[in-house]
């Protein structure tokens, strides 16, 4: 379970009370995540505050500085009508707040469920619904870089080491001199947006085939729309082991983006190798995670090989499923 800090009940009811959102009912902690503490809180706010709400509470990864970008970022796009949660703010306005030493934010909840076997109809709604937000957040006055990218994926494969990422599967280290090709091959200067850059499935939230809202965007920055199409791509188009490709949810994804947003032939061109640097962000940060990850947070840690399968996918079939 993502909860990184214990908070008791009367610090909690403490926090909501800063808020006009009524008092506390009852706080409990959410599994998904491994970068934050996440809880749904029930308040007895009335219906136009709403009464369920999410609280995140910012552990890693995040730099606090970021956190205006974010925190901007959802309420913009909820302002134009994309399917994301607006923050709530306290009732001196901001946005977010300091508890303990940490940054914690409370956010609209959006009803929906995260599916785990998505189906082509779903997957053609989340390409629909994140080329919308391309669009949208063209429009969007902030700016992020993106600190994830192919370089930094290579770099955080070395410094975990070639014997620890050994421990975990003795194929992980032949994963580096892969990751520097890739950094060393990326391409520049494509179509760019504010994107998502971690759409998984459990990012978004769905009520049958519609997409009612995407979530977490603690990774969102400035990025080439089709990167973040590669993103998700590899995100939903495989078993979650990475041992199977379903080839007609994936190409549902895509077609369901270009309803809205025609890739150009360069982006097309070079999906391939975007779904290579996808998968080395997962690869890296699920390597880092398993071997930084204290031994009594509760957190499931997530398999890096999962990802490494998907990767030497992309490397002998990226050209033919993306074409040309």
């Amino acid at each position: 379970m993502a909860v990184y800090t214990q908070l008791s009940a009367e610090v909690l009811a403490d926090l909501i009370a800063q808020y006009d959102v009524g008092e506390l009912v009852s706080a409990k902690g959410i599994a998904e995540g491994v970068s934050n503490s996440n809880w749904l809180v029930e308040t007895t706010g009335s219906s136009a505050n709403g009464q369920r709400f999410i609280l995140t509470m910012y552990e890693r990864r995040i730099d606090i500085a970021d956190l205006p970008f974010f925190l901007n970022l959802l309420d913009f796009l909820a302002a134009n009508d994309c399917p994301v949660p607006r923050t709530i703010h306290d009732r001196s306005g901001a946005s977010s707040r300091m508890l303990q030493g940490k940054a914690v934010a409370l956010i609209e909840f959006l009803p929906g469920v995260s599916v785990t076997d998505p189906t082509p109809a779903q997957a053609r709604s989340v390409g629909v619904v994140l080329a919308q937000m391309h669009r949208t957040a063209q429009d969007f006055a902030g700016s992020r870089a993106n600190d994830l990218g192919p370089q930094v994926s290579a770099r955080v494969l070395e410094d975990c080491g070639t014997d620890a990422l050994a421990a975990i599967d003795g194929a992980l280290p032949d994963v580096v001199p892969v990751a520097r090709q890739v950094a060393a091959d990326w391409p520049r200067d494509l179509p760019d947006s504010i994107i998502h850059s971690d759409l998984f499935p459990d990012n978004v939230l769905m009520l049958g085939n519609t997409v009612s809202a995407l979530i977490d965007f603690y990774f969102a920055c400035s990025d080439a729309m089709a990167y973040d199409l590669a993103v998700t791509h590899a995100a939903w188009s495989f078993s979650g082991d990475g041992r199977s490709y379903r080839p007609e949810v994936g190409q549902a994804l895509v077609e369901g983006y270009e309803s809205v947003r025609k890739l150009r032939e360069e982006e097309r061109g070079a999906l391939p190798l975007l779904a290579q640097g996808a998968t080395l962000r997962f690869v890296s940060s699920r390597a880092q995670d398993w071997i930084e990850t204290p031994a009594d947070a509760l957190v499931t840690k997530k398999d890096p090989m999962d990802f490494v399968r998907r990767l030497e996918f992309y490397r002998r079939e990226g050209e033919d499923i993306f074409g040309r």
